[in-house]
């Protein structure tokens, strides 16, 4: 049975680590991650959650206590946001060369200079290229199941997941939550089997430096070059879609919640326009799609969940039937486009349909994105493309370009 209660993003993330049986936690406050690191630390110091709280003296430590903890075996959590995760950038490289299945939240927030602490999703979208798989949570209940399938999928393929969520536009909101029993959760969710080995009686030497070739250790076993290293890990990540869809599909069957997997679909049984987005800006969408169809524009929304590794063979699928599609994102790739445009280019560039894609830069530094200004944006959209315009400048929606 679920237990449904009324809490914040913030709060569903810490329960969703306790229900995981994390065993090691460290994080350094920042707004706006600071109440979820809180509301563990009591968990732990109230006996709740059987684990230890390192406090450190910054993101960059955080992360590096949970790459220790993982490598010896236990299972560990942290979380940042902004320019915390920014801090943490070489660790994330480490964690993910390591192969380390750590879970990381990040409760996204604008990055400095200058100085935000409202949301957009350029602190996540910047360190897309670390080798960390990324998935996007578009509510309260998403938030809370999606750390729980996060541990068996970076479990499953030993590469790191960052549990991503807008920062006060779920963290601080409050919304009915299912919680699920932990009986039933340690059911799903296996025990941690680590493939490290650290052992007097085996010793190992733990990331060396390698050399660009492959060379015989002293024991004359001929093992991985550097290259070969990075291989192995992209091996992994392309793999890894499967896996997640296996989980979620697991999950539902359990719990009777599913998140869609790698990507969710909103009034696209007979869409022929689609609207598209990350997180919370992809659930706005769904209200402006609603609008569109009041209007005769056959129009649905896709919410595309996992960012890294980017699902690109399930939405050349997904949208074989567009005429057009609309891209809504809270980030930029500095002196080009939204990434999450630059990406479903690239994935439709082999699709036997061409749909024309139309790229919003939105919300940036927590600015109000109101469903009826996402509608009017796809509607002119929508009508230049009829008129035969499919290729059009980034456009900034509620900016003053002047």
């Amino acid at each position: 049975m679920n237990d449904v209660q009324i809490m914040t993003g913030n709060s569903a993330a810490a329960i969703g680590a306790k229900l995981s049986a994390v065993q090691v936690v460290a994080a350094y406050p920042i707004t706006p991650q600071s109440q979820l690191a809180e509301i563990l630390s009591q968990y732990i110091e109230g006996g709740e959650l059987r684990a230890e709280y390192v406090r450190v003296e910054g993101e960059h430590t955080a992360l590096t206590v949970c790459i220790s903890a993982s490598t010896v075996g236990a299972r560990v959590f942290t979380a940042t946001s902004a320019n915390g995760l920014l801090y943490m950038h070489e660790q994330l490289h480490w964690a993910a060369g390591s192969r380390l299945p750590i879970v990381m939240c990040c409760v996204n927030r604008g990055v400095g200079a200058p100085w935000t602490i409202f949301n957009d999703q350029q602190d996540s979208l910047a360190q897309r290229d670390t080798g960390w798989i990324q998935i996007y949570c578009r509510n309260n209940q998403e938030i809370l199941d999606t750390v729980i399938q996060a541990y068996r999928i970076a479990e499953a393929v030993y590469v790191p997941v960052m549990v991503c969520y807008d920062g006060f536009v779920l963290s601080h909101t409050m919304m009915p939550v299912a919680v699920p029993a932990a009986a039933r959760v340690r059911e799903f969710l296996p025990p941690y089997q680590p493939h490290t080995i650290l052992s007097p009686e085996d010793p190992r030497n733990l990331n060396p430096v390698l050399f660009p070739w492959r060379r015989e250790n002293s024991a004359g076993v001929l093992c991985d070059g550097y290259m070969e290293m990075r291989y192995k890990l992209q091996a992994a990540l392309e793999k890894t879609p499967a896996v997640i869809q296996e989980t979620n599909r697991d999950f539902a069957s359990v719990f009777g919640r599913d998140h869609g997997g790698l990507f969710w679909e909103y009034l696209t049984e007979d869409a022929e326009f689609y609207l598209v987005g990350l997180g919370s800006m992809a659930s706005e969408a769904t209200k402006a799609a609603d609008m569109l169809r009041q209007e005769g524009i056959r129009a649905g929304t896709v919410g595309v969940r996992v960012f890294r590794p980017f699902p690109a063979q399930a939405l050349r699928e997904a949208f074989q039937k567009a005429r057009g599609i609309v891209i809504f994102e809270k980030g930029i790739s500095y002196g080009y486009e939204g990434p999450l445009c630059s990406d479903l280019k690239a994935a439709l560039y082999r699709a036997e349909r061409q749909a024309p894609i139309h790229n919003y830069i939105a919300g940036l530094g927590g600015r109000d994105v109101k469903a009826r200004e996402l509608a009017d944006a796809a509607r002119a959209s929508w009508q230049a493309m009829e008129k035969g315009i499919h290729e059009q400048p980034t456009s900034w929606l509620n900016c003053f370009t002047g």
